[in-house]
């Protein structure tokens, strides 16, 4: 099987590395369709290489087979000698000639073996392409096909091997294919789209892929053939898709056509310098419009790559900035036909929750899309049950939790009995001492610009609290100690459960910021045992991890890893994938767990990278990112007003970048 690592990750989008034969493929990543023959290829391989980063493209096995010059040639050096290119290479197996043409002259066992003779990185199965109107009974017969000569190849091809995923438009029939291609292909391949993209029918490309993403596997890199469209990279890496391949910047520049993220843009009618890429500072559009075709083709075909790679480039930095989601939203804006399939991909929530982190740096709202984003789903779902047993909540403006404000507000009426506020948010009423927390509390919307969630200054909020005739009078007391617990063990019953929150608060004291007064760390005997991130979600140390170990139910929050493993855990080393014997479910990537030995001893706690049914399949990199460990416990205590240093917190040290453990940890393992 494939050696496939995810580094980083935004819910099922994933920056990610594929080994092949000629080098490993960062992904996601484009793959430009270049033809066997030179004559027909504007730019060769090499010098798209050189000009535009590409380490990998795909060509087609069949158009190189049915021609005897290509055949005899590439067979005597191989792919990589025919196209000139030293990257890898994948070579599609002609099922889209066959679906157009009606037949093609090569049988599956003889394409599948003129790939291995030709030397292809990935080599792809002769599938049977499936019009998505293609009724059940059709596609069902095909996917049949598919599966048998895919069973068949793999157990030819010890190199890697993509299978196709079929099915038509029929649900049952995508999650069929997704579940038995995920057994045998080491790139699962989403094929039968091309109508769809062509017709602009991304919605139902959306139906596509929510029924064969969850049972593609985690281990396997998802390829989403001919989604060479820039305007809809953003939408797919969105249900994870790593690798793209491209025709369409060669098909529309012989149409005389501009590729741009935000749609097609004819040169005819361009008079403007639309655009400044380096290509057009050299040779504006305008100008480029007076060439003849012979002149044009190759250069906006370059145009059209070049526009293509630094939109795939923009995917990876939203993933890496936790921006994916945004992203999609801004291209989604450019069409209506995007704008709804990004409405139904929301609508899906079972096919993202698994992967939906638990925060992220910030939440921008792009329009009224945002309010239906996973992670605004989940919140209002979590905010259900956590108030299911509050009778009714007091309203109040958005105050920020500091003791200039927290002080006035009485939590408890004048007979003791405990008072719940409630603060309006953009994501609808919210318990005040959740305000802060992910996504409502970095929330960036409208309204803060149009003065509609401007706060109160803390005398207008004592003058409106003092016209509630049943509550203390504000000045009679200073609530903010009181707060304090409260906002504690209501953030400890979000991340941990009701029961566990009760067990802990007790033993537990709150520390605020002298600068700006905000709760940022919670401690246990005088040592920090939660800190609190702008996310606004509590952390633990490992002490704090020590106190969760006995307050949650066996199994809950831990990941538990092989022995093997567990003399680096306890030194701080990244937990790799292939040592986790089990998670518990509910955890999602980001989330902070404790990892236990198989005897749940507790070894160090750390934040998810991967969610828990993907942890073990991976055989490659790292699963868990260690935060604190069993032998640097607690650390010196936190600076206060530059916020603690990664010793203090971090004893193991903040984690690398890309995710990769130090030099050397992984030959460490045995």
């Amino acid at each position: 099987m494939a050696e496939f690592e995810v580094l980083e990750r935004d819910g099922l989008g994933r920056l990610g590395r594929l080994t092949t034969p000629h080098g490993d493929l960062e992904t996601p990543a484009l793959l430009p369709v270049v033809h066997p023959e030179r004559a027909r290829q504007p730019w060769a391989p090499s010098e798209l290489a050189r000009r535009l980063g590409l380490r990998a493209v795909i060509t087609s096995a069949y158009l190189t087979w049915r021609n005897p010059e290509l055949r005899d040639k590439a067979r005597q050096v191989g792919i990589h000698g025919l196209l000139g290119f030293d990257g890898a290479v994948m070579t599609d197996s002609g099922a889209f000639q066959q679906h157009a043409y009606g037949s093609v002259e090569v049988g599956a066992e003889e394409i599948e073996r003129f790939q291995e003779e030709i030397r292809t990185d990935i080599a792809t199965v002769l599938d049977v392409f499936t019009e998505p109107e293609a009724p059940f009974e059709d596609a069902e017969r095909a996917l049949a096909t598919t599966l048998v000569r895919a069973r068949a190849a793999r157990g030819r091809r010890s190199g890697l091997l993509a299978v196709p995923v079929q099915g038509g438009a029929h649900p049952a029939l995508r999650g069929q294919a997704a579940r038995s291609a995920s057994g045998i292909g080491d790139v699962l391949a989403i094929g039968g789209i091309v109508p769809l993209l062509e017709q602009y029918r991304f919605s139902e490309l959306v139906g596509v892929l929510s029924a064969a993403r969850p049972s593609l596997a985690p281990e396997a890199a998802v390829h989403l053939f001919g989604a060479g469209h820039p305007m809809v990279f953003a939408l797919a890496a969105l249900y994870g898709a790593d690798l793209f391949d491209s025709s369409a910047y060669q098909k529309f520049a012989r149409r005389g056509k501009l590729l741009f993220p935000y749609g097609t843009v004819d040169l005819a009618a361009v008079r403007e310098p639309i655009c400044r890429c380096s290509l057009c500072e050299s040779a504006p559009l305008p100008e480029v419009r007076g060439w003849t075709p012979e002149r044009q083709e190759p250069h906006l075909a370059l145009h059209n790559l070049l526009v293509s790679v630094e939109e795939v480039a923009r995917v990876r930095q939203a993933i890496r900035d936790g921006t994916l989601w945004e992203l999609a939203e801004r291209r989604a804006a450019a069409h209506p036909a995007l704008r709804a399939a990004l409405a139904e991909a929301a609508a899906h929530d079972e096919v993202f929750e698994p992967t939906e982190p638990d925060s992220r740096r910030a939440f921008r709202e792009i329009g009224p899309a945002s309010l239906e984003r996973p992670a605004v789903r989940r919140f209002r779902h979590r905010r259900e049950i956590f108030t299911a047993d509050r009778d009714s909540a007091r309203a109040l403006p958005r105050v920020p939790l500091v003791p200039a404000f927290l002080g006035r507000v009485p939590a408890e009426d004048r007979d003791g009995r405990p008072v719940h506020w409630a603060v309006t948010t953009p994501l609808g009423e919210v318990p005040l001492e959740l305000s802060e927390i992910y996504p409502v509390g970095p929330y960036l919307g409208i309204d803060e610009f149009r003065g509609r969630a401007r706060v109160p200054s803390p005398e207008a909020l004592t003058q409106e609290l003092a016209r509630l005739a049943d509550l203390p009078s504000p000045g009679e007391r200073d609530w903010t100690a009181a707060w304090t617990e409260r906002q504690i063990r209501a953030l400890l019953t979000w991340q941990y459960g009701r029961s566990a929150a009760v067990r802990l608060t007790p033993a537990l004291q709150g520390e605020r910021s002298r600068r700006t007064g905000r709760l940022r760390f919670v401690r246990a005997d005088a040592f920090p045992a939660f800190v609190i991130g702008n996310d606004g979600l509590p952390r633990p140390t490992f002490r704090g991890a020590r106190l969760l170990a006995d307050a949650l139910e066996p199994g809950r929050c831990r990941v538990v890893v092989a022995d093997d493993a567990v003399p680096f855990a306890r030194e701080g080393r990244s937990v790799f994938s292939r040592f986790v014997l089990s998670a518990d479910p509910a955890l999602v990537p980001g989330a902070s767990a404790l990892v236990v030995d198989p005897r749940h001893e507790l070894l160090a706690v750390g934040r998810l990278l991967l969610a828990p049914h993907e942890m073990g399949r991976l055989r490659r990199g790292v699963a868990v990112r260690v935060t604190a460990h069993a032998r640097a416990p607690d650390g010196p205590e936190p600076e206060e007003e530059g916020g603690p240093g990664p010793a203090a917190i971090f004893p193991s040290g903040a984690p690398d970048r890309d995710g990769r453990a130090s030099p050397g940890d992984e030959e460490r393992f045995p």
